[in-house]
This record gives C-alpha cells, sequence and structure tokens, in this order.
C-alpha cells in the first residue's frame, strides 16, 4: 500500500492529468487547424521546450554514444506523433472521458505485457493472480464509464 502513497505514484498521476488536459488542448487545436498541421506545431514546441530544458540543466547532449542506443529506442518519436493524432482525432467523437479511459485500458494492456515479458529492455515483472484481477476489475470498471 506504501507505493499507492510514494513520490513516483504521485507523479505518475501528474502525468495523468496531463495527458488528459494535453489531448483535449491538442483535439480543440486540430480542429481550429487541421490534424498534421497542430501535430507538428506541438511537436515544434515540445522541441523548442525540450531544447531550453537541455541547455537550462546543462545536460551533456552530446557526451552521449547515440548511435550504440538499439534502434528500437528511438520509435518513441513516431510514437508521440502517432499518438498526438491518434488522441486529436478520437476525442471529438468519443468525448475525453470515453478517450481517455480507452486509452488507460491500452496503457494498461501493453504494460502488462511489457512487464511480464521485460520487453524493450525492462526488467520483468511476471504476472500474479491478483495483478489478473485486477487487470479485470479495471476492466468492469471502464465499461461503466462508457457513455
Amino acid at each position: 500500500m506504501s507505493k499507492f502513497f510514494s513520490f513516483p505514484f504521485l507523479v505518475a498521476a501528474i502525468s495523468g492529468i496531463a495527458m488528459a488536459i494535453q489531448g483535449t488542448l491538442n483535439s480543440s487545436l486540430s480542429q481550429k487547424s487541421s490534424l498534421l498541421s497542430a501535430t507538428l506545431v506541438v511537436h515544434l514546441i515540445g522541441t523548442l521546450v525540450s531544447l531550453v530544458a537541455v541547455l537550462a540543466w546543462r545536460a551533456p547532449l552530446l557526451n552521449y554514444n547515440w548511435t550504440s542506443v538499439p534502434w528500437y529506442l528511438y520509435l518513441g518519436g513516431i510514437l508521440s506523433v502517432l499518438i498526438v493524432g491518434l488522441v486529436a482525432v478520437s476525442i471529438p467523437k468519443v468525448g475525453v472521458c470515453n478517450a481517455t479511459t480507452a486509452i488507460i485500458i491500452g496503457q494498461v494492456s501493453m504494460a502488462v505485457l511489457i512487464d511480464h515479458f521485460g520487453w524493450f529492455g525492462m526488467s520483468r515483472h511476471s504476472w500474479t493472480p491478483s495483478q489478473f484481477i485486477g487487470v479485470a476489475l479495471f476492466a468492469a470498471g471502464a465499461k461503466l464509464l462508457f457513455r
């Protein structure tokens, strides 16, 4: 139970709040422009903010051997564009609550698989029966949220 009230859990919860707001804002921006234009602008702004953070915290950006990193670890940039676009498309059609619920179901489902199999270099955390029950209850709760 202590993990539930830990700092990393709080940080993750704040991230979830930010993701719901981000999806809403990106969806509205894409409706006022176009999906691809909004996605590009959002990522350009994110790139600028990241650059400012790297410079402000003097992160040693050039000190890494970027060519030795496994290729699949760079797919996050592609997935980021895909996520922003798909969220922006889904929210106007099903609403913020339904879209966010579906997003969380997808995240948890994939997270369980990544943990269980140790994909992408993550340490393995095998399923337990209580986790299986938790995911089933989570899915049932998600069903109740859909309108």
